[in-house]
């Protein structure tokens, strides 16, 4: 497909985030200057790899074992990146331990000779989301899409936009019904009026702002993915935007939303498409999303359930409800009731987290 040049931006005041906005202003430069962090880097010898489960563009994850204390982990070995990129993921961690249902960071090791980083985690027993979901009752996701929004929420509060939540990065131990919202390789510290580099999140989930070019985006951006991700679990339609390249992926979102709000967002935003794409997305007027319900899927779908969806996956980022508004919408009234509800931006009860499925490696290699 020809590279067309997404959006031509005319509007000179930046989009500011609904909240938190300032919550990187009032910190110290310690707090958010990742550049400047100074990684004390421990022994790797302490662990053994047990076998792969995962692997991704910028690391390879392994189930693995801390020798000293017989205890389960995983190991995430970095490949060759930025020191910059490795600095930010660890300080951003660093922030966030305290945080509910968010990957714990045991440990920050190197190898001595090849100076190969690996980050230590917590291990959470994941089952595959493809095997998972499937089977998930209508009250399990609203359980679990309410965990993640506590993640959210948490890490949004801190300043911290995750850019990259999907359901590979969503790790679940069903057995415990605990959940962890782990790689946070992309993650960013938002700070108001900033440009951001629109190639992040992967291409189910990348809000509509990331594929016309906007960059002065926000928190919202996680709101849109969650948003893609709950329509998915509650249609039983995976993925629920299914793009085959950047481009389509907003034509496949216009299928849906129609593009007469499309139109309305790019001019609130001084944004104007390139003709070649404009072509390309013709005209497509909005669906209902009662469209998507059949016999399959009607015991997840709720009204209040399509309520929730229609209030996330909005063109404009600045229209989709906050993680902490998310998490007081009716949709999770009964887990509110079931479980104590759990103040946003607060701690509170999680799991544990791991890696994903891939090849498995058998075989104890000291690390």
């Amino acid at each position: 497909m020809a590279r067309y040049s997404k959006a031509f931006r005319s509007r000179e005041e930046p989009s500011i985030a609904r909240v938190y906005s300032d919550i990187n202003v009032h910190r110290p430069p310690e707090y958010w200057d990742y550049e400047s962090l100074n990684v004390a880097w421990n022994d790797q010898e302490g662990y053994e790899v047990v076998r792969k489960v995962g692997r991704g563009k910028y690391s390879e994850v392994f189930e693995g074992m801390c020798v000293p204390t017989s205890s389960r982990c995983i190991i995430k070995i970095l490949k060759p990146v930025k020191k910059k990129k490795i600095r930010r993921e660890i300080k951003i961690l660093q922030n966030l331990a305290d945080g509910p249902n968010i990957i714990k960071l045991l440990d920050v090791v190197r190898d001595p000779e090849s100076k190969t980083p690996s980050l230590i985690f917590e291990y959470v027993n994941n089952q595959d989301f493809k095997t998972l979901y499937p089977t998930l009752t209508d009250y399990d996701i609203r359980y679990y899409i309410y965990q993640l929004l506590r993640a959210l929420d948490y890490s949004h509060s801190q300043g911290i936009m995750h850019r990259d939540v999907k359901p590979h990065n969503v790790m679940i131990d069903h057995a415990r019904r605990e959940l962890r919202l782990i790689d946070w390789g992309l993650a960013e510290f938002y700070h108001p009026g900033r440009e951001y580099n629109v190639r992040v999140a992967s291409r189910y989930y990348k809000g509509p702002e990331l594929l016309v070019d906007l960059q002065d985006y926000d928190y919202a951006l996680d709101m849109w993915s969650l948003g893609a991700m709950f329509g998915a679990m509650i249609f039983r339609r995976d993925p629920f935007f299914c793009g085959h390249d950047n481009y389509d992926q907003l034509v496949k979102i216009a299928r849906v939303l129609g593009t007469d709000d499309l139109h309305d967002y790019l001019a609130r935003y001084g944004m104007e498409l390139d003709p070649q794409l404009e072509a390309l997305l013709g005209s497509h007027a909005k669906k209902a999303w009662t469209k998507f319900v059949n016999a399959d899927n009607q015991h997840l779908v709720s009204p209040e359930a399509i309520d929730f969806l229609d209030r996330l996956l909005r063109y404009d980022h600045q229209e989709r409800l906050t993680a902490a508004e998310a998490m007081g919408h009716p949709y999770f009234g009964p887990v509110r009731e079931r479980e104590g509800a759990a103040a946003p931006g607060g701690g509170g009860g999680g799991a544990g987290a791991g890696g994903g499925n891939g090849t498995q490696q058998q075989g104890a290699m000291r690390q």
